[in-house]
């Protein structure tokens, strides 16, 4: 929706009106289960205060590296984002195999997928698209949206 705003060229308002109502719609409606999902979280988190400091300076840079990088190259941030969710991922599900014992596959597959897009995503942005580019930043996002979804269908699937 802010795509279609920026586009549009709205006003900025209209921005904060897309984000708060995206939000508030998605955690109202989603509320209900993720509230139990919240002793999962936790635990996760007090699994991963049991890692060594290395392990833990890994996973950050993992996660953090990429997204940081985008400040220092602005245009290659959709390539940035698909990488930092592919390691962010990936290190995290290896460090909790390796220090605290789940196999959280629903997160390698999002760390696959997201890794697997990359290439996806340069070709999109090198082929027809080169020219709208606005239209292969929106197909980065739906890669990003993609490793999520395949990684909650496992995880339904996993459980159910």
């Amino acid at each position: 929706m802010s795509e279609l705003a920026f586009l549009n060229s709205a006003p900025v308002y209209y921005y904060a009106v897309i984000w708060l109502g995206s939000f508030g719609a998605t955690f109202g409606a989603a509320w209900p289960q993720f509230k139990k999902s919240l002793p999962a979280i936790r635990g996760r988190m007090k699994n991963s205060g049991h890692w060594s400091q290395g392990a833990k300076a890994l996973n950050a840079v993992c996660w953090a590296g990429p997204f940081a990088s985008i400040a220092a190259f602005p245009a290659l941030y959709q390539y940035l984002i698909l990488l930092g969710i592919g390691l962010g991922n990936l290190a995290t599900y290896v460090m909790m195999k390796k220090y605290s014992g789940p196999d959280n596959r629903e997160q390698l597959i999002v760390a696959a997928v997201s890794l697997a897009a990359l290439p996806a995503a340069l070709a999109i942005d090198t082929s027809i698209f080169a020219e709208q580019q606005d239209v292969a930043v929106m197909l980065s996002r739906m890669l990003i949206a993609l490793a999520y979804g395949a990684g909650g269908a496992y995880a339904i699937a996993a459980r159910g």
